[in-house]
Order: C-alpha cells, then structure tokens, then sequence
C-alpha cells in the first residue's frame, strides 16, 4: 500500500517507520521544512533507541520519504494517517487546531476514495469532526472513509511497541474500510479490537487514565508505608504477582509525567465534566500526582533541614522517564522548580537531555561535585552502575534522594551514603 503519515513527530514518524518494515511505501508530510531536511538526512530529531537506524535503512531503500508538498501527498496516497499533535487547550481538554486544519486539507485535495485514518490521540467524537471538516471542503464530493485507529507507544520502547502491540484497535462503521485496515495490519500477531470510532476513542484515553490511576495509587500508598516503615517495594510485589492485579505501573516514585498521561488524563476528565458526570476517581488521580514532588521536597527537609536555601542540590534526570530526551511535565523539573523556589541551588545531569548552554553541560562528576545531597529523577541504567564511592568523596555532604527507588539501598549505605527512598525501608 501507499500510505501518507501526516506529522512526523514521535508517533509520526514511528508508525511510518513500522509500515516500512511491513513492506509499504510511506512517505512523511510536515510543513516543518527543518525537520523535513533533518529526516531526508537520516537524523532522528528526538531520541528513541533504534528508530534512526531504521530511518537510515528505508531512505536508503527508497521505502521512505518525506516532503511538505500537501496536495502531491494526498492525491498520490492511498491511505491516509493523521497523526499530528494534539496539545492541551488550558481547559484541560484536547486542542484539536491541527487535526483540523489536517481534514481541512485532505477535502480541498481528495482526489479519489481514501482511507483517513486518525492515530493522533483525540477525543470521543473526532472521527464525526474530521468527516463532517473533510466533507465542508470538498469543492464536489468524494467518497472517503475516517477510522480510528489509536496507538499505544511508550516513550523509551516506542520501537518494541510498535512491531509487537499488545492489541490493534480499529474503529469504523465502513466494512470497505475495516478490509483494507484488516489487509494493513494481516502481518501483526495480536488480537485486533473492531468496534466503533467512538468506542476506539475512548479506548485510548481509558487505557492511559487507568495506568495513570495506578501510579497514583502506588504512590499516595507509599505515603502511608512511609509511615508504618513499611518497605512499598514490597508491597508492589506483593500485589502485582495476583495476575489480575500485573506488577506493571505499581513501582513507587515521584509521580508521572510525559506528553501523554497528563494531557489524556485531563482530557477525560474534561470531556465527563462536560456531560455532567465528572470522574471523581481522575480528579484524584491528578491531585496525587502533583503532590507527590512536594512530598518528596518534605522528605527531603526531614534530613537536609527545613531551610534548603543556598543548599546545594544535584539533581540526576531531567526526561520523565529512562531512554527517552521528552521532558514533558517531567516529575524532575517540577522538582527543580519547587527547589528553587527554597532558594537551593541546582545543578543537573541526564545522559541525553541538554539543559542550557553548551559551557554549562556537566558530567556525573561535576554535577555532584559540592552537593550537599543528590536525587535521582530518572531511572536511567546509567545511575546504577555509577561509582558511588568515588562520587561520595566529591560531595560536600553524602545524602541520596532515591526517586526512583532504584538504587540498593544496603549497599549504598555501607559505602557511608545516607540514603531515602520512597517508602524504601
């Protein structure tokens, strides 16, 4: 099949990349003539392990291209995938301005019957908006399609993901439509959810609220390990291994952040407000979450001192979570910000996100050189494997602030460090 990807950004430029490996021809539209040109060169302009490998391998095979001339692309294409961005208005519910303009375009350009496929996350409801905008712009009418079909990448294991989904969720009332979604996807082998676009798109937000729910549920929970000295590891284990319960998202920190979970939560929430049914439960959910980096701040002063001012704190991890450079509503600028705000003084480390000017990039060592403590944000491998004895004679004082519980906190602590986890006992 020829197949459009409208937006090359993370999910983008993903999914164009996966059709690729099944053996389409894909070409990427952006109307971001820079990251036009850095695609075209091979260069992957966020970090995702083992996506610019593959970018280099379909260039090179002519699978792949990319250009910012819209109408040539949506006439020459057989399918069409929309997956441009879809921030959050300050309301809290998705700003649609893009998907718009995207369905605006298609029906000033549809030539003959297309696929139109929305992979951006959106609203219950935007299958109906996209149709009803591509119909208004159409100058004689056309036969089209709109599915739904969300994805379900993590930032960090994007690449996994997306060869081996746990499920596919097509939604569409056409059967033209549901066949050639069927014939797109024969290669993949997961159960494949068929239902209707409404349904798809709720099934997209459900699924990103409910794991949002369980991180903030771990972590209120941790809260009262802290203090019953209970270890919440243990905890997390205990319950996760009763298989209806799964082990996934039940690890204890400083609460979770990206370009999704906050946005689709908010989004859902908005989205109950406005029929008169608010989602209590989610409303919690996001209040947990953002008290957490506080009550770390408070753990913090509990040990540090309850002035923190021209305190010296190294703060290790800026991406909200490992292999990925997204800072997106990242549990450790939140942090950074409140810590400032104590009048402390900051100094930062991450193994691929680069904060400020180029003079100012530290290493491991530089940043904990002078500390008076240093938290981990991130649970990055690069901070297991440091050498913690070596890096203790640097710092002025030898606190570690586990945010990520990740650290062995026996071992650390025979080294000489004092060491606080969350609810790590």
């Amino acid at each position: 099949m020829k197949i459009l990807i409208i937006g090359t950004g993370y999910v983008g430029t993903t999914t164009g990349l996966i059709f690729c490996e099944m053996g389409h021809k894909v070409t990427g539209l952006d109307l971001d003539e820079q990251k036009i040109q850095a695609l075209r060169a091979g260069n992957l302009y966020f970090y995702e392990p083992g996506l610019e490998e593959l970018l280099t391998k379909h260039l090179q095979t002519n699978q792949l291209a990319f250009t910012n001339d819209t109408e040539t692309a949506i006439k020459d294409n057989d399918l069409i995938f929309i997956c441009v961005g879809t921030p959050q208005a300050p309301d809290g519910s998705a700003d649609l301005t893009y998907v718009k303009k995207v369905a605006k375009s298609i029906g000033q350009h549809l030539n003959q019957y297309k696929v139109i496929v929305t992979k951006s996350t959106v609203p219950v409801g935007t299958a109906k908006l996209v149709t009803s905008v591509i119909q208004e712009n159409q100058t004689f009418p056309i036969p089209f399609d709109v599915v739904s079909n969300p994805e379900f990448l993590r930032e960090g294991s994007a690449l996994e993901d997306a060869l081996h989904p746990d499920r596919i969720v097509i939604g569409t009332t056409s059967e033209t439509a549901r066949t050639i979604m069927r014939e797109l996807y024969k290669d993949f082998h997961c159960p494949i959810v068929e239902t209707h676009p409404k349904a798809s798109e709720m099934i997209k937000y459900a699924a990103n609220s409910f794991l949002a729910l369980k991180i903030s549920y771990i972590n209120e929970l941790a809260r009262v390990c802290d203090k019953l000295s209970i270890n919440v590891n243990d905890i997390s284990n205990g319950i996760g291994l009763d298989h209806r319960i799964n082990p996934h998202f039940l690890k204890a920190g400083m609460g979770y952040g990206g370009s999704c979970f906050p946005k689709d939560v908010n989004s859902l929430i908005q989205t109950a407000k406005e029929l008169g049914n608010p989602l209590s439960i989610l409303e919690a959910v996001v209040k947990v979450n953002a008290e957490q980096p506080v009550y770390f701040i408070e753990k913090m002063k509990q040990s540090l001192g309850s002035d923190l001012k021209n305190k010296t704190i190294a703060v290790l991890g800026l991406s909200f979570k490992a292999n990925t450079d997204d800072t997106r509503e990242s549990p450790s600028l939140i942090l950074i910000d409140k810590l400032l705000e104590e009048q402390a003084t900051i100094k930062t480390h991450d193994p691929i996100v680069k904060m400020g000017v180029p003079h100012q990039f530290l290493t491991i060592e530089e940043t904990v050189a002078g500390a008076d403590a240093l938290v981990i944000c991130t649970d990055w491998d690069d901070y297991k494997n440091l050498n913690w004895q070596s890096l203790k004679t640097l710092m002025k004082q030898p606190y570690i602030f586990d945010g990520r519980n990740m650290l062995d906190k026996e071992k650390v602590e025979k080294l000489g460090f004092y060491y606080f986890g969350m609810a790590n006992h």
